[in-house]
């Protein structure tokens, strides 16, 4: 496939009016000199400072910036979803607008995916310059949880420096809050070759920080969500019907188990409790509800699932 661009550097912002300037400046230091064309594509999602005004000012007097701006603030997802679609390099590099990625770590991310032919290189921030409590911590907890689910063995999952093949941007949507998960998208998508880079972190120079230590926790909720539709979207019954026969066995065993001993109680003359006074008869009935529940709603899924038009959408390599 032809692409009229060597590269394409994605860049979602919001209310980064002072660092944009400065940003483009390093960019261009770093790769004039590469031999590579860029284009430079910034999604300003929806900023209330003078941003937007920042990146027409830039695209008018420089042919390599292209600019896209939302109504209103969508998330950084939208912002790099609509980045993606733009993009017309063969090598799609993302960063943040901060300052604190390197533009002069992206020529050995390009070689990497280009000559080395990794479908993505993500960047991994060894060497953090953030506050300790409230963002390194958090962030070796969050990532150790994210290798144990998503089986990738990737340091700094949410780091926003990566290079991605285009055919791998084109590929995934990003939606809600997956932008974290990109890599783990893409896995699912079945581009599997996936390695890390370690990248030089600089402290925030101008502003302050979109996000809060409550991201940790979206970020986790997003990732069960992420895992659990990869693995039983297409499927549900496997996960609802197969619990829903659990629960309904369980709860007959434990009704069984109810009448059999008030039966041999009555039959040896023996003072029992009616069943209905029973702890474990109020348990059978709620495993027997829920069990049918459930049982219900994979049944229901499964409807819907082989309703849906994307039943049949797979990722072909080539075809011969």
């Amino acid at each position: 496939m032809e692409y009229s661009k060597d590269l394409s550097i994605v860049i979602s912002l919001y209310n980064e009016e002072d660092s944009l300037e400065e940003l483009v400046r390093w960019i261009h230091s770093s790769l004039d000199n590469s031999g590579l064309s860029f284009e430079i594509i910034m999604t300003d999602d929806g900023s209330t400072d003078g941003s937007w005004k920042v990146i027409s000012r830039l695209a008018s007097e420089d042919k390599c910036i292209r600019g896209i701006s939302f109504r209103r603030n969508y998330g950084k997802s939208a912002a790099l979803f609509c980045g993606f679609r733009a993009a017309e390099g063969r090598v799609v590099v993302t960063m943040d607008a901060d300052l604190q990625d390197s533009p002069e770590e992206i020529p050995e991310m390009y070689r990497m995916v280009v000559e080395d032919g990794w479908d993505i290189v993500s960047g991994w921030k060894q060497h953090r310059q953030d506050n300790k409590l409230t963002k390194n911590l958090p962030s070796k907890l969050y990532n150790a949880t994210a290798r144990k689910i998503t089986g990738l063995k990737l340091h700094d999952m949410n780091c926003g420096l990566k290079a991605y093949k285009n055919e791998v941007v084109k590929s995934i949507e990003v939606y809600g809050e997956m932008h974290r998960y990109i890599p783990y998208l893409a896995k699912n998508a079945g581009y599997c070759r996936i390695t890390e880079k370690p990248v030089h972190h600089q402290k925030r120079k101008y502003g302050k920080s979109k996000f809060g230590v409550n991201r940790f926790v979206n970020g986790f909720l997003d990732l069960l969500s992420l895992w659990f539709l990869s693995t039983f979207g297409k499927k549900p019954m496997h996960f609802f019907g197969f619990t829903g026969l659990v629960t309904f066995f369980l709860g007959g065993v434990i009704t069984l188990w109810v009448i059999i001993e008030k039966l041999i109680q009555q039959a040896h003359y023996q003072v029992f409790r009616p069943v209905t006074e029973q702890p474990l008869f109020y348990l059978a009935l709620v495993c027997l509800i829920l069990g049918a529940q459930m049982f219900l709603t994979g049944f229901l899924g499964e409807m819907i699932s082989r309703s849906n038009s994307d039943r049949n959408s797979y990722n072909i390599r080539e075809e011969i």
